[in-house]
């Protein structure tokens, strides 16, 4: 339940702090003070839409604080989500929650769950939990089929039964797809496999191996320059060792003469080791050189082969349009999805699959459509029941079902019908009710179906608009029923209704002294309410007649 509301510089609100019982409470206050100013501030301090210029004028920034009695389903969301309140150890059962939330005068929101930052989705479901508010043109919705299925849905309780049918239909819809694409689909794939099969056959004849490209490509720049790499080869050998001046020679004469000189002066032994070093390695590179030689041929067989092989990988390369060094990784796909055609399920298996899929669908609406009935059957009788109090007398409401072709939301749709008296035929509901007649089964439906409603906090927003006299007596005491198994609140504009209520607030327009628009909202001890009702009875000039008059209301009840 909502325990309190602060509010500060939201709209013409500049602070307000409630505090909330739980049981039946009615708003009520002359048009345009800003009563349902109070719903605008909860709907949008649990995610609800905002405008900069909700931020009232000259101030800041605007800020609604909620706290509200969490349900046990919302304590485990709220665990869920890792939100502190759930971790808190000192709140063994579930306790009070602190929702708040900022908007500034540029349009940013800022958004809090006792403390810790929070989406607006966030707190939009967590609104769902605690919180439901019944506006005064929902009535409206009542003429569209979707509603209506909703509310019975709601009503009965069917909810994981509708989302059980919507996901067996999905898996039939699905399947259905399957084979319907499975049936168009076969000269396609007969096409694919006939290119896969191509490509199989050219490449394991070619054997493409992995990474022979790159070898291929090394051993043919080798062979084609085979003269020239012995040519050099034996060039350097000469030079190093058979030449007559050749480098070795030349080394060890250099060697010799710094030889000489080291037995003058010890600083050229540096140089010497040099010298010797580099005879070392010339040395070596003299026996590298020779060995290189005695095993270089040209082989103009090897020569042939290699190049034919490039062709060859090159034209498998440009006919499957992929480069030479990719053709072993082309041939092992080819492969694959070869296999994959030839493996998958045959339209035969694909049809048995659609079928069992649409025997669950058939086994998961069937029982939907025998658990809405119930609940069609019970409906119906609670609204007829509620229809009798608010001026209806010998009215009949009645939930039909109809059949329809099969659907995420069953085999079936919903209608409401209503007869206006006993002697009437039902009709649907669209063709036969007036506005007033519309507001009072509106009414009606709205609390039966609050009463199944597991949210604990209600709020009805002027759902009594076109209605009066005995009926909204009737609609107090049905609102004031409803708040021995909820918390609920009302906007209203009757006396009737403010009557029955358990706990009064009213709401006053006044001015800032810059004269800027204020609201204000007070609750309302026993005298004050009296002359609350009185005023709603009689207007602007309040008598002693009518003191008393709303004494008598107030305390009938």
């Amino acid at each position: 339940m909502l325990h309190s509301l602060a509010i500060r510089d939201f709209i013409i609100v500049e602070h307000a702090d409630l505090e909330f019982e739980a049981g039946f409470t009615a708003f009520t206050g002359e048009t345009g003070a800003g009563k349902s100013l109070l719903i605008d501030a909860l709907e949008f301090v649990l995610g609800g839409r905002a405008e900069a210029d909700w931020v009232r004028e000259g101030a800041p920034r605007a800020e609604v604080a909620a706290e509200f009695q969490c349900t046990g389903a919302a304590w485990e969301w709220l665990a869920d989500q890792d939100f502190p309140s759930a971790a808190d150890g000192d709140r063994a059962r579930p306790g009070t929650v602190l929702v708040r939330r900022t908007l500034d005068a540029s349009g940013r929101s800022r958004a809090f769950l006792d403390g810790a930052a929070a989406t607006l989705g966030q707190l939009r479901t967590f609104g769902a939990f605690v919180l439901d508010v019944h506006g005064q043109h929902e009535h409206q919705s009542l003429l569209r089929p979707v509603a209506q299925q909703r509310m019975l849905d709601d009503h009965g309780g069917l909810t994981q039964s509708v989302a059980e049918v919507a996901a067996s239909f999905a898996r039939w819809r699905d399947a259905r797809r399957a084979v319907e694409q499975a049936e168009s689909g076969m000269r396609t794939a007969q096409e694919q496999r006939e290119r896969l099969a191509q490509i199989v056959a050219d490449l394991e004849h070619l054997a493409p191996e992995a990474g022979e490209w790159e070898r291929i490509e090394t051993e043919q720049k080798r062979l084609a320059h085979g003269a020239a790499l012995i040519e050099g080869a034996r060039s350097a050998h000469d030079a190093i060792a058979d030449a007559d001046d050749s480098l070795q020679s030349r080394l060890a004469r250099i060697a010799g003469q710094l030889s000489a000189l080291l037995g003058y002066d010890a600083r050229l032994q540096a140089a010497c080791d040099a010298v010797e070093a580099a005879t070392i390695q010339l040395d070596e590179a003299q026996r590298e050189l020779a060995h290189y030689l005695s095993r270089a041929e040209l082989d103009e067989g090897q020569l042939a082969y290699v190049e034919g092989r490039v062709a060859a990988l090159h034209a498998a390369a440009r006919r499957w349009r992929c480069a030479p060094a990719q053709l072993h990784e082309e041939l092992a796909q080819a492969q694959a999805q070869l296999r994959s055609l030839d493996q998958a399920e045959d339209l035969g298996a694909l049809r048995d699959a659609a079928r069992r899929a649409e025997e669950d669908y058939r086994t998961h609406a069937g029982a939907l459509s025998a658990a809405r009935a119930r609940a069609a059957d019970a409906m119906s009788g609670e609204v007829t029941r509620a229809m009798q109090d608010l001026a209806m007398a010998g009215g009949r409401f009645e939930v039909q079902l109809q059949a329809a072709e099969p659907s995420a939301y069953g085999t079936e749709r919903v209608e409401f019908l209503v007869a206006a008296h006993a002697a009437g035929t039902a009709r649907p509901l669209a063709k036969v009710a007036s506005g007033g007649e519309l507001s009072r089964i509106g009414l009606a439906i709205s609390v039966v179906a609050a009463a199944a409603n597991p949210v604990p906090t209600l709020i009805f927003d002027e759902v009594d608009a076109g209605i009066g006299g005995q009926t909204a007596a009737v609609v107090g005491r049905l609102l004031r029923q409803l708040g021995g198994l909820r918390q609920v609140f009302c906007v209203t504009h009757l006396p009737q209704v403010a009557a029955s209520a358990e706990h009064h607030f009213t709401v006053r327009k006044s001015q800032h002294p810059d004269g800027r628009p204020l609201s204000q909202t007070e609750r309302l001890d026993d005298t004050a309410r009296i002359e609350e009702v009185a005023r709603m009875l009689g207007g602007a000039e309040i008598t002693a007649l009518t003191r008393r008059h709303a004494r008598e209301m107030i305390g009938s009840r």
